[in-house]
């Protein structure tokens, strides 16, 4: 794994490529002193996604992994502030609120016009550049690209969804981000196994990296997989991984990689 102060990132030799936006922890300094003491630390976060993909090595995927958090900048929002779900409350690009809607900042601290600019160069175009550049290369090398945006969220959470989450959320922007095909062998997966419940485009139907890129006639195809963090550790601000306890969800990616494959 090769690593920079902004992405960690892993070549591999088959077609998928996975995206982790939002499991990074890093806060800059002089950002973290301005954020209120009680978000600190970093509830937002898709806690130990990137440990739930171990099947990445057998299947040769590529991986890039943001280092820093989605506090800094929402990788996976558009940076122009276009809504993705028009008329349903949703973080910005530059978050000034945790999904509880608890303010980030002190009031007249938050980040101006300028502010959100410079982040969004510093950080955002930076991830998406490499990204884009990776996906370009593995339709090259291999006719099409399988790109897999993967995330993690705490199962309930009033301020964004009403009730209990579904413990596997499949997004293909109502398949218009994934051939029908492809995404018919990863239902199949879903539907084959009783163990965690899930539903294809529902309350999340993928996010901008999803919609960005997913374009089955460019031969690329992108799919989203929000999972409920219950599904794999006892839910805690800040949550300890438990290997055990996630094993059964290790395998059933480990299936869903191969049939998006």
């Amino acid at each position: 794994m090769t690593s920079t102060a902004l992405y960690e990132e892993v070549a591999g030799d088959s077609p998928l490529l996975i995206s982790f936006p939002h499991s990074g922890t890093n806060v800059p300094p002089e950002l973290l002193a301005r954020l209120n003491s009680d978000v600190r630390d970093l509830p937002d976060t898709d806690w130990f996604v990137p440990e739930l993909y171990a099947a990445h090595r057998e299947l040769g995927a590529s991986l890039i992994r943001a280092t820093h958090s989605r506090y800094v900048v929402d990788l996976n929002r558009p940076a122009d502030g276009a809504p993705l779900y028009p008329g349903q409350r949703e973080t910005t690009v530059c978050p000034t609120e945790s999904f509880d809607g608890q303010p980030l900042y002190a009031a007249g601290a938050e980040p101006d016009a300028a502010e959100i600019a410079r982040r969004i160069g510093k950080y955002w175009q930076p991830y998406h550049a490499r990204l884009a550049a990776r996906a370009s290369e593995l339709v090259a090398r291999h006719g099409y690209c399988v790109l897999w945006d993967a995330h993690s969220i705490r199962s309930t959470v009033p301020g964004l969804f009403t009730g209990r989450l579904p413990d596997l959320n499949i997004g293909t922007a109502d398949g218009r981000t994934c051939s029908a095909v492809r995404a018919q062998r990863i239902a199949a997966v879903l539907g084959g196994q009783t163990r965690f419940s899930s539903v294809v485009n529902g309350r999340f139907k993928g996010g901008y990296i999803t919609r960005h890129y997913g374009k089955p006639s460019a031969r690329i195809d992108a799919i989203q997989l929000e999972i409920a963090q219950a599904a794999y550790l006892h839910e805690a601000r800040v949550p300890v991984y438990e290997p055990g306890r996630a094993e059964p969800l290790r395998r059933v990616i480990g299936e869903l990689l191969r049939a998006a494959l």
